[in-house]
Parts: structure tokens; sequence; C-alpha cells
């Protein structure tokens, strides 16, 4: 009884050691073999050896991740690229057998040696190694925003001498980079990923429409030096066209965009202190003396030119005056009415 005991003993633990030496030997044989059910960024790797999975992977991660992503701005009708080489996109296929070889390897012997027999899938997605230069990420959207993003223009008015110009507004665009960076990042480094990345940017309005235009310009007075004419604009028509005189060879009227700054009815004369005034420099001559040159009513624009009424009329038409704008006491009278402090005055 005590030998039969014995043998059946023995012959258990012969059948015990076989089979641990047969599991030994073929899971030794399978230490290079990538698990069922294990893919690599989307790339099926089961049953393949690692020679069989690089090539796999050179194919199916490495072919993808070397065509350029673009974006593409519908509303600005433009597409911009990135290239892999740019990018420094750089796919890790041994690095990403390994993982697969390291995941299938998971495990005992012997739940390994019977999942494989019995046909089973480890059912695991493993993430591609993949890796890129931010830099580059960064620096395309910079560049896009440079080249997209334009600031809106308000509609405004283009000075001339002898006219008013009327610049239309025109809309501006912003690139909406929120998120962008991020999506670019993710169809760089996903093999599957739709190389069109799609960016959005929005319409930027001008706080001036043209509609708006002439109520921001109520009034306006041109001066036309070479032309010895000044015209006044109502809502930027012409509204009233004068003969003046303007200041002689020396004593120029100044050009330049300027506005009314004062106004009075039969103005003092505060003599200038310059040669020319000779022994009237640095006096004040009151307003409506004979020996007072600014007749009837007053505007001053600019370090003490303005424009005033002159009883000498035949200056107008030329180059007369010590800087200021004459116009006939008539005329001057009726334009002092339709103007404020604060109108532009343009010299051309």
């Amino acid at each position: 009884m005590r030998q039969g005991s014995f043998i059946l003993a023995a012959v258990l633990v012969a059948l015990l050691t076989a089979g641990a030496v047969g599991a030994y030997a073929y899971d030794s044989s399978r230490q290079d073999v990538i698990a069922h059910g294990v893919s690599v960024g989307g790339v099926d790797l089961g049953g393949m050896r690692p020679a069989q999975a690089r090539a796999a992977l050179e194919d199916s991660v490495g072919e993808p991740l070397s065509r350029p992503v673009r974006v593409r701005v519908a509303r600005a009708d433009r597409t911009f690229k990135l290239s892999a080489r740019r990018a420094r996109v750089r796919a890790d296929v041994p690095g990403m057998v390994a993982d697969a070889l390291g995941k299938s390897r998971e495990g005992n012997l012997l739940t390994r040696t019977a999942r494989s027999l019995a046909g089973g899938a480890l059912e695991t997605e493993l993430p591609a190694r993949v890796t890129y230069s931010r830099q580059a990420v960064s620096g395309l959207v910079r560049y896009m925003r440079a080249e997209v993003d334009r600031p809106a223009r308000d509609a405004h008015v283009s000075f001339a001498a002898s006219s008013l110009n009327k610049v239309p507004a025109q809309r501006g665009m912003e690139l909406r980079t929120r998120g962008l960076e991020r999506r670019i990042r993710r169809a760089l480094v996903r093999p599957s990923a739709n190389r069109l990345v799609r960016a959005r940017a929005r319409v930027v309005q001008p706080s001036v429409t043209s509609s708006q235009l002439a109520a921001r310009y109520p009034t306006v007075i041109t001066v036309d030096r070479g032309g010895h004419r000044l015209r006044l604009f109502k809502r930027l028509k012409e509204a009233g066209s004068y003969p003046i005189a303007v200041g002689q060879a020396g004593l120029e009227t100044p050009a330049g965009l300027y506005s009314i700054q004062n106004k009075a009815v039969n103005p003092a004369w505060h003599v200038p202190n310059s040669d020319w005034a000779g022994d009237l420099a640095g006096k004040v001559i009151p307003g409506g003396r004979a020996d007072n040159p600014l007749k009837a009513r007053w505007m001053g624009i600019y370090a003490g030119a303005g424009i005033h009424g002159t009883s000498e009329t035949g200056s107008l038409g030329t180059n007369a005056s010590h800087g200021c704008i004459r116009m006939s006491i008539p005329e001057v009278t009726a334009l002092y009415k339709r103007v404020e402090v604060g109108t532009p005055v343009y010299i051309g």
C-alpha cells in the first residue's frame, strides 16, 4: 500500500514537473511575441515579433506623422502649414515596440501561458510615443496672428486744402487662439488624427461707421493758401466759399490741422513784439478803433493767428497779412455765426 502511494505521488510530481517545464519552455518561446489584443497608437500588433511590429508602426504611425499639419482659417481665406520637420516630430518606434512587449509580459508564467493557449487577448491600447517642438507650435500661432489680425479702421475725414475726402470704415479681423495650440499639438502626435485643423477668426467692427461720419464733423473749415479761398463745410458738404488774404513771405499762415480756439466780436488787437509792428509792438489796441486791423470778428486758431475781418478788401486774393486769414467784413460776420469753438480748421 505504501509503495503504491509512493509511486502515485512520484507520477504526479513528474507530471507537474513536466507541465511546468513545458509551460516555461512555451512561455520562453513567446517572450518576443506581442500578446494578442495589444495595440499602439491605433495599430494592432498582436502576434507580431519586434521586426514585424516595427515595420507595421513605421507604415501606420511614422508615415502619417511625416505629413504636414495644415491650419485653415476660413473667414480669412488663409491656410497655414506646419511641416513635421519644422515641428521636429519624432516617432519613437523602438520605444513603442518595447512598450508593447512589456505589456505582453505582464503577469506570471501561468497566466500568460493560459491566456495564450486559450486564445485570450489583453485588449490594451497603448499611446504612440511621439515628441515634437512646442516652440514650433507657438511660433506658428504667433505667425498666424500676425498674418490674420487686422485692426478695424474707423471712418474718418482726409483733409485737403479745398476739399474733404471721406475715408470709409473698414472691418478688422482677429484670430481666435483659445485652444488652437492644443488642437495643433493633437494633430501632430496622433497618427489617425485629421491633419487639417480648423481655426476660427472673428470680425472686429469699427467704432465709427461711414454713416456716422457726417455727425462727427458738423462743421469744418478749410483754407487754401495758394488759391486764397476759405471754404465752410456743413456735415461734410460745402456750404460756403470766400476769398481771403493769407500771410506774406516770411510771415506765412501756418499750415496744418487746427481748430477754432476762441471767438470775439470787435476784438482788441494785442500787437506782437515784432519788428514789423514798429511803435505799436507790445500794445493793446481796443476793438473798433481805426488803427485796429482786426475788424468786426475774430476766430483764433493758433499762436496769435486767426480769421478776422479787414477793411483792406483790395488785399483779398493775395499774400498780404502778418500770418492771419483776412476776410471781408460782411463775410466774416456771416461766417462767425456758423462756426463754434472747437470747429476743425485745415490750412493747406
